[in-house]
């Protein structure tokens, strides 16, 4: 039977069985204990001299055992045992040696020497505690992994950061059949050379040579209150060596404060390209919310279930879930229930009721109806068909969905003297090349025109890019082809995004909503650009790859250009004209855009309801091409049942976007320039 066997079987053993075992061992080295401390002393193998030092003998273990009993010492898990049942055992070993020493003074046996008592406590000490030690390195596997011949499958880290998060996670590791630490790596210089936990720290300079001499498979950054941009900056500079980076979360999100192996989590986008969030102005959070009834529309989405989470941390009176999907609307509710109960429990006290309401934004009795009855102070409407592709391929549905649900909404708001409604916009609705962005400029245009018509309600917008890990985001698609072995795809060498973290989105939302005057475009700083390109690679190496190219024909992960998808463009923009004004939040500015009339709306709208009625796909992209300003769509029209028509009249069924607009839209036409 291997080594490996003999250690699994002993850790299955019932529990009784296992502190028998340890039991009768204590007695047994007890018994050699007071054996060696007399043979030592005399200089001599010792025999007991008379029935009266048998009996002493013979009464060990049933005086230390107890004793032990009572210390504590069978209840401790014996691979687990660190310094607090060391010091048990010193006082339990201490106790006995004493007791057991008195009953020798008291039988005045005959060439006793007293200094036997001194000896034999300085041995049971040596031999409780260190057999002790012995069995936890054994059953922990450290034993075996200090015998340089020995199979080690355990993989070996370095620890960046040999603070208090560190040294918890290492002594975590220590116990793991996955992992073995093998060094500190952090930047204070006071720290090298030294050793934390049994293990040396070095300096960043040496991981290189590190990672070759240990054989280092893993890094794990166990800097939990670094700033973001620090952990980026460190990640980055480990992008250059081929092991597979893992990261500890935030302090504020390691419950208690005690460091897990759990508690390691891969590198998230987040770490890669997120911002150190500004701390957001608490009037502003509260003024549309706190004791309001606030509805989200889409509120089981990405954005829209982002809200909600914050919004009930806000206190509001009400939190009304507006939502078509069945199976999100009962995630998002599930999930917001379990929030209100931690928020109670840690004695946040949080009374507000949560309405979940299954129905469409097109339905506008049933909406008007919510509005009304529950006298609805805040909208934030992020309903909406989003996904570039999938829009295009159904522009008419996507119209009728992002135009008309916003119009529904907007005229159910207003009638209901809803006191606020904050539409979630987007970047593509700048110079939008695809029907999602111009149906979403679109939707600018009726709530700018709503507030220039004199509505009670304060209407506004927000526009920002794209947020990290909502359900169109590209960073689910590359993880999943680096988890299956590649090719990891991207549409264009040279195609950039502004990427923000979803929470960060929803919170200055809510704050751009509080400053809203009515008709409001505000936009988000989004920071700096990302070339979609080097954040795959990125992500490839830091999963412990090689990216596959020219340069490296033997790497493991290759990335392939698919091309630009329809209504792709390679860079988003969020303002159409220039000069943002600025707002009391760094991260929020006005933009000064053109708008339509509300008249003039009205009889697009007009136009636009009655071309979606006949599924005239040809007439609602003409509407829009004349509506929306800068709307230039490229590629071909990919309505499936527009061509449908036209394969069944033998005419050829792709027509250029291009050439669509050229003849649909003269160079000289009155198009209007909002």
């Amino acid at each position: 039977m291997s080594f490996d066997k003999i250690t699994e079987k002993i850790i299955k053993l019932p529990r009784f069985y296992k502190q028998a075992l340890i039991a009768t061992t204590d007695s047994f080295l007890l018994i050699v204990a007071a054996w060696l401390a007399f043979s030592l002393r005399l200089g001599e193998i010792y025999q007991p001299v008379n029935n009266i030092m048998l009996g002493l003998i013979a009464i060990i273990p049933f005086l230390a055992v107890p004793i032990f009993i009572r210390f504590g010492l069978y209840h401790a898990i014996i691979r687990y045992l660190g310094f607090r049942a060391l010091w048990a055992v010193l006082q339990a070993v201490t106790l006995y040696a004493m007791i057991w020493g008195l009953f020798i003074l008291l039988a005045r046996i005959e060439g006793t020497p007293r200094s036997i008592i001194i000896i034999n406590w300085l041995i049971a000490v040596l031999l409780i505690g260190g057999t002790r030690m012995v069995a936890r390195w054994w059953l922990s596997g450290l034993l075996v992994d200090s015998f340089p011949k020995s199979k080690n499958l355990r993989k070996k880290v370095l620890v960046y950061g040999a603070g208090s998060a560190g040294v918890q996670l290492a002594t975590a590791l220590s116990y793991s059949n996955e992992y073995k630490p093998v060094a500190f790596v952090d930047d204070k210089s006071e720290l090298h050379n030294s050793h934390v936990n049994s293990l040396k720290v070095y300096p960043f300079s040496k991981i290189e040579s590190l990672i070759a001499k240990l054989e280092v498979e893993e890094v794990l950054l166990a800097i939990p209150t670094a700033s973001r941009q620090r952990r980026n900056h460190i990640i980055q500079l480990l992008e250059d060596y081929p092991v597979h980076v893992r990261i500890l979360p935030g302090i504020a999100d390691i419950a208690g404060g005690q460091v897990k192996i759990e508690d390691i989590k891969e590198v998230e986008i987040e770490d890669l390209l997120g911002r150190d969030p500004v701390e957001p102005f608490n009037d502003l959070l509260d003024l549309n919310i706190k004791n309001k009834v606030v509805m989200v529309t889409g509120a089981g989405g990405s954005i829209g279930s982002e809200l909600c989470k914050q919004i009930i941390t806000q206190k509001p009176q009400r939190l009304i879930l507006y939502e078509q999907n069945e199976f999100a609307l009962y995630d998002i509710e599930s999930e917001l229930i379990a929030i209100k109960k931690n928020l109670n429990s840690s004695g946040l006290k949080n009374n507000g009721e949560i309405i979940s309401v299954l129905a469409s934004v097109l339905d506008k009795h049933r909406f008007e109806q919510i509005c009304k009855t529950f006298l609805v102070d805040t909208i934030y409407h992020a309903a909406a068909y989003k996904h570039v592709p999938l829009v295009e391929k159904n522009p008419i549905d996507a119209i009728r969905n992002n135009i008309f649900g916003t119009l529904t909404a907007a005229h159910a708001a207003s009638e209901a003297k809803v006191e606020t409604f904050v539409l979630i916009s987007t970047d593509k609705a700048v110079r939008s090349t695809n029907v999602m962005g111009a149906s979403k400029r679109f939707a600018e245009l009726i709530l700018q025109g709503m507030a220039n018509s004199k509505s009670n309600t304060k209407f506004c917008m927000v526009r920002f890019g794209n947020v990290l890990g909502s359900s169109g985001s590209v960073v689910p698609l590359f993880k999943k082809q680096i988890k299956d072995g590649g090719p990891v795809t991207v549409t264009h060498p040279d195609i950039i995004r502004y990427f923000m973290t979803i929470p960060e989105a929803a919170q200055l939302v809510i704050q751009a909503g509080a400053m809203a005057m009515g008709g409001d475009v505000f936009v988000l700083d989004m920071g700096e650009p990302v070339k979609i390109t080097e954040l795959a690679k990125k992500m490839i190496r830091l999963s412990g790859f090689e990216v596959k190219d020219k340069e490296r024909p033997d790497g493991d992960i290759e990335l392939e250009f698919t091309g630009l998808r329809p209504g792709e463009k390679l860079y988003e923009e969020l303002l159409i004209g220039n000069n943002p004004i600025g707002t009391q939040h760094a991260r929020i500015f006005r933009a000064r855009e053109n708008s339509l009339e509300w008249d003039v709306l009205q009889s697009y709208l007009s136009q636009l309801r009655k071309s979606i009625d006949v599924a005239d796909c040809e007439a609602v992209l003409t509407l829009l091409l004349n509506v929306v300003s800068d709307y230039n769509p490229t590629g071909t029209i990919e309505d499936f049942l527009w061509k449908e028509k036209r394969v069944k009249k033998d005419m050829d069924h792709v027509v250029s976007l291009k050439d669509f607009r050229d003849t649909h839209l003269p160079p000289n036409s009155n198009k209007s320039s909002a």
